[in-house]
């Protein structure tokens, strides 16, 4: 096989001079303050928010500073100088833990590479203890030595684009479990259906072995499936005989992996092996070299393994680790094992490793035949903590004396039945005597590694051993054969712990065979970058599913093929699996997959941008809990034991393509667990579906998102929430005011986006039953999500249940949002809200984004606990490459995964591990273009002395649609959406906890805290655009706010029929003042109502979420400033204590704003008769008021009313019309017209969708089901209605007559 991976050095880019890059950092502490995590809190001194992190499992302190570099630096570029400390007290250290305080200043720096771009991580510890007195770091100076600069090593793969094994040829697939010598006989290839009058010597096996992909990248691994020696028994004569057979080693799924902790594989409880007879000869186990010196040392001894894992439970639902035996019930259990000429002389090795989660102190202990191996006290849980279970691993060395060995564990449960106990594995090591025992046994000598010279290994009593296969390169055996010697010799070179196993002609194992053992041809190396054409073409985009939404996984890629100008490529990951990883399920074969790709660009600038892994995932890979959701798997890290940032799971690991990356998490030689996940070179996205059905509807939200229906106005808008401050958690003040902070930068670098900020402690808390509550903010938020919104961003507590303690944010809400066509990114960055890897209990993120009719069209989330201070400030720099606001040209958007993968190379962390992004990852934010501009007011060029904005004045708007470079657009045709928004408002929090606020980025506090919004809508109305030009006019209401002052313009258009919209603002006019000369207008608007479309009849039935239309019409306009008493209301069944407000609702027609129209969501109205008594104002502040009547009936049945056909009686047309309670759902109609004596003359089957509750879009022409005229008379006929989404049906029988 070819050798894959070479070195690829970059370096030295001829424009750097040699040198330091020196700075000065200043850390400002606060004292002993709460840092929030999850549902804990810790007291520690902290500093500058942006560069502290807080290790909770080891409680522990750091700065972390990252930097944009030109160059790679050495780990030994780094220098400190100038330190100053001050002291501080060991109380002030609060829940720091003293242990991991070092004596002296400790330092280190990692530098990474990201896609072309380097960083450099600066660690320092910011407090030591020297001469038993604490010092905290005041400020220092760091220098970077150029000189230091480090090589890229890359992987390249760019001239290796090669055929795989699998693309031609019969193929026949078997499996072993066990690791060992294994014989094929011809019945058995007969038997997976294979042809065996071939040639033997042509009969080939092919196969990885058993063991996982290696994690790191830099670690070699076949790229295709790869051949195994083997021995043919017979094969010689060129026919295969019945008494021929195949011997040959298996690598089964039983042998330790140090990079995942565990004696079994993760991902597959199978090893499977592959057959051929295509081609030339078959590569055969040929014969070992053996050195012809003198042998050095004699080896009569073998290191010996054995262990005993089962894999049946996860403790905490994460994680990659997990657990057999419990103890909970069964605390005393033994396990045997055997060790044939045990060494007694040399004490055996124990390794066990065990989990206890309790209230109180556990133990566990653990003997070896009577003797103590060791024990270990385990702490109490803690409420307060995320850390869900304790683990541990007793390790020593027992003399023992007898071949069989019995290991007794025994569990104390401190007299608590519910504390859980539970083992992982135990590993033992012993040495034995090289012996033959009359079965193939694996053997290695451990200290040959660091041994010099030959070795000469005796194997005594082998007179029935006929072999010994050194196995050290499982794909390229070799063989020393014995001639029936009793002691039986082979020499070595040492300084390799080479592998090997004795055969004995008596033992060799049996492979096992699947139902369906033919394999398919498949050729993904040689075909992904192949368009129809058969030419090479670069892959922009991956989408990696399992074959069960292959179909679904195409209906995206034809849309980014068409829409995007992508090149995307559907990919099967049992096809990746065939390849990548020997047919087993590895998460390490897709990553090597998306490498090759990702390697094998023409360019650098053309590798692959987007992987999408397209299907649920889950932390069990093995389909051993119900429901389970692992479609396509993903990264659990080996911390298994806390629902926190340390415990994580992520989807970056697809994306880390240089060669030192990969192994994202590991125990390190000194026993201690790290992690990292550094330069993430692909935008990674996760579109969760677990079937079919979810995947479809989840396809046809981002169609829907560019279809024409979903360019709005609402495109304009970003919604921020924030949790309130809390007595409890001191933490708390901060959050209103970042997010508040982030807010407004935002709308100071994009000021054409309308930001609206729903900070809770603005709004009246109220006290229910279940604890308090904002009912205000709640609905607002509701409304946002209905009018619609470009992002929402919350910031503040969460969970796998909702968002805040007050609940603004229900697990079900999501799902019950009916915002179609004006799906946003919803951001939440809080604990858990999105902890899709647990199948058992769906979450609220999970329901946000599975809304097939509303809900989010993607999210950035969280999948565990994350630290407050860390989110917010992750929250900060995302939103600088989402809103792309500090890039050379900030209208270059990336896409929304492309932002997220940037502000994470910006400043990794623990807490950046857990940040994921759901959705299509190509999926870029729908910003609409720069530019729509205000030319006149009242035909005065704005850079004149235009008018204000008087109440009652009518005002006429002039402007353009320009480019970029202010350039009139003339053919862009279409319409604009205008808001007009009085002077800004200053606001203020209301403290409604008795909780101060923070106030300023130092920390500064006060009893509330003021903000700034939007003013009241004074004018919404809509205009068109011809050439590129538009004009419009309006009356100012009489309420606005008399003070004169800036107020601001939003403008959205949209071209007709080619997709382009534009965006605009100014900020120039001025609002207030009085009209002196408005003419007098005592005369109310006119108004129809209406539920959902113009076809309701007063009385009518709706569903249980239905819309309230109203046509306005007045001379002058409708208010919608908000003055007192002046809203658009509705009042529900006479509740004049809780009216629903319209002002935001309502917009006027196209060019003519005396005309307009309110459309209102109502939700979960309960069944039964309804009232809306509705009231509205002119801009004169005139009143009108209406009411109208329906019925609601409830959602899960279809309910008919008004069953008729029109006209009737009729001659050759007629419609059948009726009432339903279904809107926006198809529905399965059928009509069947009938004689009186019952028999069917024409039948019409038909699927609608209406808007509204009124359905006429049967028609019928009289003729029968022949096209024949029917006669004249009376029919009867049968409509039956049925819901294509609950199934239920409904049923009316009517006449009819024919004239």
């Amino acid at each position: 096989m070819k050798k894959l991976y070479s070195l690829l050095f970059i370096f030295m880019c001829v424009f750097l001079t040699f040198g330091q890059e020196q700075k000065t950092v200043r850390l400002s502490w606060i004292e002993k303050t709460q840092f929030i995590y999850g549902k804990g809190s810790y007291a520690i001194p902290q500093f500058n928010p942006e560069n502290f992190h807080f290790d909770i499992i080891n409680k522990k302190a750091s700065f972390n500073l990252t930097i944009e570099t030109n160059v790679l630096y050495a780990n030994d570029a780094l220098e400190i100088l100038n330190p100053v400390f001050e002291t501080i007290n060991e109380s002030e250290l609060g829940d720091l833990s003293t242990k991991e305080i070092p004596q002296s200043l400790k330092y280190n720096l990692t530098s990474y590479n990201a896609r072309d771009k380097f960083y450099t991580q600066i660690f320092v510890t910011p407090i030591l203890k020297e001469n038993g007195t604490y010092k905290k770091l005041i400020s220092f100076e760091y220098r970077l030595n150029q000189n230091a600069a480090r090589t890229v090593e890359t992987q390249n793969n760019v001239n290796l684009i090669e055929e795989s094994v699998l693309s031609s040829g019969d193929w026949y697939r078997f499996y072993v479990k066990t690791s060992g010598i294994y014989k094929v006989s011809k019945s058995f290839l007969q038997s997976l259906g294979m042809n065996v009058n071939v040639d033997p010597r042509k009969i080939k096996i092919y196969g990885n072995g058993g063991r996982m992909v290696p994690l790191l990248n830099s670690i070699e691994y076949p790229i295709d499936l790869a051949e195994n020696a083997i021995q043919f028994i017979g094969e010689s004569d060129g026919v295969f005989d019945s008494q021929d057979y195949i011997l040959f080693y298996a690598e089964g799924i039983d042998n330790w992996n140090a990079e995942n902790q565990t004696n079994l594989n993760l991902y597959a409880d199978k090893s499977y092996y592959y057959v051929t007879a295509k081609g030339d000869d078959g590569k055969r186990i040929t014969n070992y070299n053996q050195p012809t010196a003198a042998a050095t040392t004699t080896i009569t001894t073998f290191d010996a393994y054995q262990f005993h894992e089962v894999d049946e439970e996860n403790v905490a639902k994460l994680g990659r680790v997990w657990f057999g035996e419990q103890f909970s019930n069964n605390n005393e259990q033994e396990f045997e094992f055997n060790f044939p000429n045990l060494v007694t002389s040399v004490p055996v090795r124990f390794d066990i490793h065990l989990v206890s989660a309790s209230a109180t102190t556990t133990t566990f202990s653990a003997e070896a035949n009577s003797q103590t191996i060791g024990s270990y006290t385990f702490p109490a849980l803690n409420s307060s903590s995320s850390i869900e279970a304790y683990n541990y691993t007793i390790k020593n060395s027992v003399a023992v004396s007898s071949d069989d060995i019995t290991v007794k564990i025994t569990y104390d449960n401190n007299g608590v039945p519910s504390s859980k106990g539970l083992l992982d594995y135990i590993r033992i090591r012993a040495k034995r005597n090289l012996t033959a025992t009359g079965n193939q046994f694996r053997f290695q000598d451990d200290a040959a590694a660091t041994s010099i010279g030959i070795g000469e290994y005796q194997i005594s009593n082998a007179n029935a051993i006929t072999q010994v296969w050194d196995i050290t390169d499982i794909y390229n055996v070799s063989k020393i054969e014995n001639d029936s010697q009793s002691l039986f010799t082979f020499k070595s070179n040492l300084g390799i712990a080479r592998k090997y196993i004795v055969l004995e002609n008596s033992d060799f194992y049996t492979p096992l065979k699947e139902t369906k053992s033919k394999v398919d041809i498949q050729n993904l190396k040689g075909t992904v970058f192949k368009n129809a054409q058969g030419q090479f073409q670069d892959v922009d985009y991956l989408i990696i599913t399992p074959k069960i939404l292959s179909t679904q996984a195409e209906k995206l890629a034809t849309f980014h093929r068409n829409y995007s100008q992508l090149n995307v490529k559907v990919v099967n990951l049992e096809n990746i699996y065939q390849e990548f990883s020997s047919g087993k399920q590895d998460i390490g074969a897709i990553r090597n997959f998306v490498k090759y790709v990702y390697s094998n660009a023409s360019t650098t600038s053309k590798r692959v941008k987007y992987v999408n892994l397209f299907g649920d995932g889950s932390y069990d890979f093995k389909n051993r809990t119900s429901n389970n959701t692992n479609l396509v798997p993903i990264y659990h890290s080996l911390n298994s034991y806390s629902e926190s940032e340390f415990s994580f799971s992520t989807d970056d690991f697809y994306g880390l393509m240089d060669a030192n990356e990969g192994r994202i998490d590991y125990i390190t030689q000194s026993g201690q667990w790290d992690f990292q996940i550094l330069g993430l070179d692909i935008a990674v996205g996760r579109m969760l579906a677990s079937d079919a059905k979810q995947a479809d509807e989840m396809v046809n939200k981002v169609i829907e998102y560019h279809d024409i229906k979903s360019y709005g106005s609402w495109r304009n808008n970003y919604v921020c929430i924030a949790d309130d401050p809390s007595i409890e958690k001191d933490g708390d003040k901060q959050l209103q005011f970042y997010q508040n902070r982030l807010t407004d930068r935002i709308t100071l670098e994009k000021p054409f986006i309308n930001a609206k900020k729903i900070l809770i402690d603005s709004y009246q808390q109220e006290s229910a039953a279940g604890g308090k509550r904002y009912p205000k903010a709640r609905e607002e938020i509701f409304a946002a999500f209905e009018k619609g919104a470009l992002v929402f961003n919350y910031l503040g507590h969460g969970g796998e249940d909702g968002l805040s303690e007050e609940r603004i944010w229900e697990k079900s809400d999501g799902q019950n949002l009916n915002n179609q066509y004006k799906y946003p990114l919803f951001i939440t960055i809080t604990c858990d809200y999105s902890r899709f890897d647990n199948p058992s209990r769906p979450t609220g993120g999970e329901y946000t984004y599975w809304n097939p009719k509303g809900g989010a069209i993607s999210m950035i989330t969280t999948v565990r606990s994350i630290g407050q201070t860390t989110a917010q400030y992750f929250n900060d720099d995302m939103a600088e490459y989402l809103f792309a606001y500090t890039t050379p040209n900030n209208n270059d958007y990336p896409s929304i995964a492309e932002a997220l993968r940037r502000a994470k190379n910006s400043g990794p962390n623990s807490a950046t591990n857990i940040v994921f992004y759901i959705g299509d990852p190509a999926l870029m934010l729908a910003i609409p273009k720069p530019k729509v501009i205000l030319t006149k007011v009242n035909d005065v060029p704005i850079t004149g002395a235009i008018d204000d904005l008087k109440s009652l004045a009518y005002v006429k708007l002039s402007g353009e649609i320009v480019d970029e470079n202010n350039v009139l657009l003339t053919n862009y045709n279409g319409e604009l959406s205008v808001n007009i928004f009085d002077k800004t408002l200053t606001l203020s929090t209301l403290r409604n906890d008795n909780a101060n606020a923070m106030i300023s980025a130092s920390g500064q506090t006060a009893p509330t805290m003021s903000f700034t919004a939007l003013g009241e809508t004074i004018f919404r109305g809509n205009a068109s655009i011809t050439n590129g030009k538009f004009e419009f006019g309006f009356i100012v209401p009489r309420d606005i706010r008399i003070p004169v002052d800036n107020g601001r313009i939003s403008f959205y258009a949209k071209r007709n029929q080619t997709l382009l919209d534009k965006t605009g603002y100014n900020t120039d006019i001025k609002i207030g003042g009085i009209n002196a000369n408005a003419v007098a207008d005592n005369i109310g608007p006119t108004v129809k109502l209406y539920m959902n479309d113009e076809t309701f009849v007063n009385g009518g039935i709706t569903n249980e979420s239905p819309f309230l239309l109203a046509i306005l019409e007045d001379e002058h306009g409708i208010n919608t400033a908000s003055g007192i008493g002046h809203d658009i209301v509705g009042i529900l069944d006479g509740d004049e204590s809780n009216p629903f407000i319209m002002n935001d609702y309502y917009e006027t027609e196209l060019d003519d704003y005396t005309k307009g129209r309110v459309y209102f969501p109502y939700r979960n109205l309960a069944p039964g008769l309804h009232t809306i008594t509705f009231k509205a104002w002119d801009v004169y502040n005139n009143p009108i008021t209406a009411e109208i009547q329906f019925i609601v009936v409830g959602d899960e049945s279809v309910t008919l009313k008004n069953v008729l056909n029109y006209p009737n009686p009729f001659v050759s047309y007629t419609e059948f019309w009726f009432s339903h309670n279904r809107p926006f759902e198809p529905l399965e109609v059928q009509v069947q017209v009938m004689t009186i004596t019952g028999k069917i003359v024409w039948t019409k089957n038909q699927t609608v969708v209406n808007e509204g509750f009124l359905s006429r879009d049967i028609i019928w022409d009289g003729k029968d089901d022949f096209g024949d005229r029917i006669g004249k008379g009376v029919y009867v006929y049968k409509l039956t209605v049925k819901s294509t989404l609950t199934n239920k049906k409904a049923e009316k029988i009517e006449k009819l007559v024919i004239l």
